[in-house]
């Protein structure tokens, strides 16, 4: 979000962040809030994910326990958000590791996203690799996901007014 790398990382219960940025020829306004994923903070958990709209689920390709925790913040989050078509893009960070230096394989991280289709992207916040298109990726389907919403508001208008009734 800085354009720069921190080395020393001391994980809080959130910390946010906002830039402003050019998507597709659009402005657009990422606020992003940092969880960090900590177990302790479990409980206020759901207060963020209610008022998010979308979300990086983001694995360590240097710790194994990441990759198993994203499937339970991807359960949560959709109990949260009680629908499947939340917007949510995988990222698996680190990419830039040497295999010998990996816990996970590449297409260990591919084939969780398709299990639970998801978008996948892998990363590096330390070189910066395809960081910016973690986050353009899912405020794209942010967009997307807003855009069919307001479709399916403007059917259920329109049958609304073809509609009468009587008590």
């Amino acid at each position: 979000m800085q354009g720069y790398f921190v080395n020393e990382y001391d994980p809080t219960i959130e910390d946010s962040y906002a830039k402003v940025c050019t998507i597709d020829g659009q402005q657009c306004k990422l606020c992003v809030l940092d969880t960090a994923g900590q177990e302790e903070f479990h409980a206020i958990r759901d207060t963020f994910i209610k008022s998010s709209d979308g979300f990086l689920l983001v694995f360590s390709f240097s710790d194994r326990h990441s990759l198993n925790l994203v499937r339970s913040f991807h359960k949560q989050i959709l109990r949260v958000k009680d629908r499947d078509n939340t917007p949510m893009v995988l990222v698996g960070n680190k990419c830039d590791l040497p295999g010998d230096y990996r816990a996970v394989r590449g297409d260990q991280g591919r084939a969780l996203a398709l299990e639970l289709r998801l978008h996948y992207v892998e990363a590096s916040a330390k070189s910066g690799l395809h960081v910016e298109q973690a986050y353009f990726d899912v405020a794209r389907l942010i967009k997307k996901f807003h855009e069919n919403d307001r479709k399916l508001e403007t059917v259920k208008q329109k049958k609304r007014k073809k509609s009468c009734t009587i008590m």
